[in-house]
């Protein structure tokens, strides 16, 4: 066969993207292209006679991938052996043709800006359209792209212009940008999510073949994210968050308290830890139990072992937390905190119109969900415990991605380094 299929990634788990390599000495050719589908990986390396394998290609997603990369074979090969051969050009096109026949809108030979931002988040919205990992994109990403559609539209009225792919320029993302800071009051991070989401959609319409304007796909026209000034809690201050008396308070405080607390336990996002069951603890000989989890955002599966701390507030609630939007959870935790005495001055560097503001704040003012995951992650360091094993822990794919995360100060590292047995060795 002329066409082969390989997978282009190093892990062992998860799913990589299949890619195809086109080759025939007597034609000169030696292609490789992505086809932009995805597979499991462990499913991938099985033997194709296995039960596994048959058991995946019988499923729907299963005999849809291998239907799809079947049909881009056989094309591509009866060029091959015709004589015809093909280009690069040409098994791209084939590839397009193939794979995003089934959903993509037959009646239109051209697809606006507008169109394809709204055809995209139909998609995801449907699970028609797949993240990077072979998944259905997770609320919270829907909610960004829905978020860009509106941004785009209310945008293009602003400016009393319609921008079609060809339009989008640095002159467009010079306004755009302008746009989010001081109509909306924008903070460089949230400036910089949206041009990023609105690039993503872009690079997947030109994957599609929608448009070839490649200045939109520069990495020089994505924006760059700032470092925020976060906060964590240390152990003092937790023991006091935990130990308030906030007997005068709502019984909402006492659950958001539980639930945030969880996130500290798990040190993982809000989205994962504000809905753990029974259905991810495992139960060893000893009573122990450990929490097997797939995130959300990434799809990643952590295995967590519980503390008792962890474990009590489950059994409180007997192994099934109560839900409480992220919104009460941030109102309460604060009100708690400041119950505590977490009110230390703290201050914080951020952003509004795209200039840098210093304000200062007590510090129950700027907790939030995620500060239970980073101060997870913070005091795991602080403890010693092994960068690997607390991207374990944290879901984190490197410890580039994880030392985002450590908010100690430099002279808490340095406290750190200096206990570390290893330091005095080098």
């Amino acid at each position: 066969m002329a066409t082969t299929f390989f997978l282009r990634t190093k892990k062992k788990s998860g799913y990589a993207p299949v890619c195809l390599r086109v080759q025939s000495t007597v034609l000169g050719i030696n292609i490789r292209q992505s086809t932009h589908l995805k597979v499991p990986v462990c499913i991938w390396n099985l033997s194709r006679n296995s039960h596994s394998f048959r058991d995946y290609i019988c499923s729907e997603e299963g005999r849809e991938t291998f239907r799809k990369i079947e049909q881009i074979r056989l094309t591509i090969d009866e060029r091959i052996v015709s004589g015809k051969g093909v280009t690069a050009d040409q098994v791209r096109q084939i590839v397009y043709e193939i794979v995003y026949r089934d959903y993509l809108p037959k009646d239109l030979p051209a697809v606006s800006l507008d169109a394809y931002v709204n055809l995209y988040l139909e998609q995801a919205e449907a699970g028609k359209r797949k993240t990077r990992k072979g998944l259905n994109f997770s609320a919270g990403t829907i909610k960004s792209i829905r978020v860009v559609r509106n941004l785009v539209t209310d945008f293009q009225a602003k400016t009393d212009r319609c921008y079609d792919f060809d339009d989008i320029d640095y002159d467009f993302r010079t306004r755009f940008i302008d746009y989010l800071y001081n109509d909306r009051h924008y903070n460089v991070n949230t400036a910089a999510k949206c041009l990023n989401t609105l690039v993503t959609i872009l690079s997947s319409a030109e994957t599609e073949g929608y448009h070839n304007n490649r200045k939109c796909l520069a990495s020089q026209f994505r924006a760059k994210r700032k470092d925020v000034d976060t906060v964590y809690l240390t152990r003092e201050e937790l023991i006091s968050l935990v130990q308030a008396d906030i007997s005068h308070l709502s019984k909402n405080h006492e659950i958001a308290r539980d639930i945030f607390m969880v996130g500290v336990y798990t040190a993982q996002r809000v989205s994962d830890y504000n809905s753990i069951g029974a259905e991810n603890i495992i139960w060893n000989d000893d009573r122990s139990i450990i929490i097997n989890l797939r995130q959300k955002k990434t799809g990643v599966w952590v295995t967590i072992p519980a503390r008792e701390e962890l474990k009590q507030i489950l059994q409180k609630y007997d192994y099934r937390l109560p839900r409480i939007n992220d919104k009460m959870i941030n109102i309460c935790i604060k009100e708690v905190a400041k119950v505590a005495g977490i009110d230390t001055p703290v201050t914080i560097e951020t952003t509004s119109g795209g200039v840098s503001v210093l304000a200062t704040h007590p510090k129950y003012e700027l907790i939030q969900t995620h500060t239970a995951r980073r101060t997870a992650a913070t005091l795991m360091y602080l403890a010693g415990m092994d960068a690997f094993n607390i991207c374990a822990v944290t879901g984190h794919s490197s410890i580039a991605m994880l030392k985002k995360y450590i908010k100690a100060d430099k002279i808490e590292r340095a406290k750190a380094i200096s206990s570390d047995a290893a330091f005095s060795k080098w």
